[in-house]
């Protein structure tokens, strides 16, 4: 499906009957990687849409602002012309930041947040070798599919070659890297400065081996801190639980569909 907005396209898929579930992937992916989430929240009872961001996937390639705001603004569209609210919201990475103003945005818009190994926040600064690299990582499609590929690190899916040759299609068309590469240099600070406007309840998931943070648990706990929300770590997951650890992701996600899960503040770990 698409959604034509003001300033250009977006693919969406909308799968499966009640509660509406969003999800968003992150910087330089698609909406596929939700591929073996959806039918577990399909199971459950949820309506479940998944949406390529402006820059990415199917949606149009070439937008004015692809910051996590703009994109942000683009989910409120979306719900607006599903109608179907308030939503479950799903963000991975990149548009950890996106959730975040969103919510504060439109708060009756949001029954739930989960932010699955969120960027949220003004990161540190790279030192000079990481920002060149990061550079490159940016500029040439080999090296961002192998860095994406690294970001898996114990259960890789059986299709993951069959993702990544879509993912290296999409990102031949014109006009993705370039997408990818102001996506990488958007700062967060609009995003960051209204966690406190946001009153949502919210979940950070996060994988112990995810290699994008330091220290991955306490990278949650401060995203989770400022939201009021709790923490689930699944044991052994990268920077995407949601395709290597789906059954503990959508367990997770159940937890505060249905406000099961553990209270504010707390952590949970999930073991293989």
């Amino acid at each position: 499906m698409r959604l034509q907005t003001t300033q250009g396209a977006l693919a969406y898929d909308d799968t499966g009957h009640g509660p509406l579930v969003v999800c968003l992937p992150g910087m330089g992916d698609n909406r596929t990687t939700y591929r073996h989430l959806v039918p577990l929240l399909v199971a459950a009872g949820h309506r479940v849409v998944t949406v390529d961001p402006r820059g990415q996937g199917e949606s149009d390639a070439v937008w004015p602002d692809y910051s996590p705001e703009a994109i942000g603004a683009d989910l409120l569209e979306l719900l607006r012309h599903l109608d179907a609210g308030p939503a479950l919201l799903v963000t991975n990475s990149y548009t950890g930041a996106t959730a975040v103003w969103a919510a504060a945005e439109a708060p009756d818009a949001f029954s739930g947040l989960v932010l699955i190994a969120p960027f949220a926040r003004e990161m540190p600064p790279l030192n000079a070798m990481m920002r060149l690299a990061f550079a490159a990582v940016g500029r040439f499609r080999p090296l961002w599919l192998a860095y994406w590929s690294s970001l898996f690190k114990t259960r890789r899916p059986d299709d993951l070659a069959a993702a990544r040759a879509r993912l290296s299609r999409q990102l031949a068309e014109p006009g993705r890297m370039a997408a990818l590469r102001a996506m990488g240099t958007a700062g967060k600070a609009a995003c960051e400065a209204r966690f406190p406007e946001v009153s949502t309840p919210a979940l950070v998931v996060m994988g112990t081996r995810d290699p994008d943070f330091p220290a991955p648990r306490e990278e949650a706990e401060l995203i989770a801190g400022r939201l009021g929300g709790r923490v689930v770590m699944i044991e052994g997951a990268g920077h995407y639980p949601q395709t290597e650890y789906p059954a503990e992701t959508a367990a997770a996600i159940r937890t505060l569909s249905t406000g099961s899960g553990p209270a504010a503040g707390e952590v949970t770990t999930i073991a293989e």
